[in-house]
């Protein structure tokens, strides 16, 4: 399975103490440099945890026409996910943003979110309780609405 991700998934997962679950849903994730770059600003905790992760891998873009484009809307860190998602047709994006989920649905690219990953890892009975992990997320910061928090444990079966 090719997989490429954002920066937000990332961090939002690492700050919960949860990045090991990208390796075990996914196998290997690739990021292209801007957002390797970008983990390189984060908290020595979780940059320790990525720059140590063997199933990590840096890959460049080779399309810098097409990143130069999607400037206009997006950051630096989304525009490269998305250019090298469609470079290497990867199976899945991970990405967080509005704005970045908008246009890779624009492009037909499959993508999925920190929550979407922990649903998978609930789904797949490698996390037990969905609730408590986006309360984490929530408490580092993640913006997630209530609509979507509750909608996510009615999809796992923790809220009828």
């Amino acid at each position: 399975m090719i997989v490429v991700s954002n920066t937000t998934p990332l961090i939002g997962l690492g700050r919960i103490g949860r990045i090991d679950l990208l390796a075990t849903i996914f196998g290997q994730i690739i990021v292209p440099q801007a957002v390797y770059s970008e983990i390189s600003a984060v908290e020595d905790e979780i940059k320790k945890a990525l720059n140590a992760a063997a199933w990590l891998r840096v890959e460049p873009v080779r399309d810098r026409l097409a990143v130069e484009v999607l400037l206009d809307e997006l950051d630096l860190g989304e525009a490269e996910t998305i250019v090298l998602g469609r470079e290497i047709n990867a199976d899945w994006v991970l990405m967080d943003e509005k704005k970045g989920r908008r246009k890779l649905a624009e492009l037909g690219l499959r993508k999925i979110g920190s929550v979407g990953i922990l649903i998978s890892a609930r789904q797949s009975g490698v996390i037990d309780n969905l609730h408590d992990e986006l309360t984490r997320l929530r408490q580092q910061g993640f913006s997630l609405s209530q609509s979507v928090f509750e909608a996510a444990l009615r999809q796992v079966g923790e809220l009828l």
